[in-house]
């Protein structure tokens, strides 16, 4: 039974992607998965101060809720992570807990040496966005920070759910079908972990 951590990058708590996670949330629970919920918004979580106290031990210095939630990442075999697009990027939010995982970079990279390039990963990502508009270019720029970010984590992007023209709480009831996406793409997820 994997362990499955699904953080809420949403400055919304019943916005969009939120009700989108939810419903991931509801497949992996209904296929087998823990899953630890994460709401960014209720934690204390500074930015990155670019002090480099983690550059001994890879820990970051700041002492507040990052801690809890790079703990949770760390026990989990796979992560959920859903956030609106802002400005061809990440929430506030989730920006700050990207930034926050540097002290992981450090560890990974200067620390272990683990070499770039070649990597294996161990364990699996899904991400959940929904923009307000329909430009083809929308989740370029996020795709790509994501990209990275499940990298220091020693994870693939398994699979991304990208829904557009979602801007205003409710819209994402006028799309039952997105939210039946994923659930079930939820449930495929605790079976690519187990897999």
């Amino acid at each position: 039974m994997p362990d499955i951590a699904a953080i809420y990058g949403s400055p919304r708590r019943k916005g969009n992607t939120a009700a989108l996670l939810k419903q991931a949330v509801r497949g992996a629970s209904d296929a087998g998965a823990r899953v630890s919920e994460i709401v960014l918004r209720d934690l204390k979580i500074s930015p990155c101060l670019e002090i480099y106290g983690c550059r001994k031990t890879g820990v970051c210095a700041i002492k507040d809720d990052f801690h809890q939630v790079a703990e949770a990442i760390a026990a989990s075999d796979g992560l959920m992570l859903a956030s609106p697009v802002f400005f061809y990027t990440v929430s506030a939010h989730t920006k700050i807990l990207m930034d926050r995982c540097q002290s992981l970079w450090v560890k990974k990279y200067w620390i272990d040496k683990v070499p770039f390039g070649r990597q294996e990963y161990r364990r699996k990502g899904l991400f959940i966005s929904a923009g307000a508009t329909k430009g083809k270019k929308l989740f370029d720029g996020v795709l790509l920070s994501i990209r990275y970010f499940f990298d220091v984590m020693d994870m693939e992007l398994w699979n991304s759910l990208l829904y557009r023209q979602l801007d205003f709480e409710d819209d994402i009831l006028k799309h039952p079908e997105y939210l039946d996406e994923a659930y079930q793409t939820g449930k495929a997820f605790v079976s690519a972990l187990e897999g």
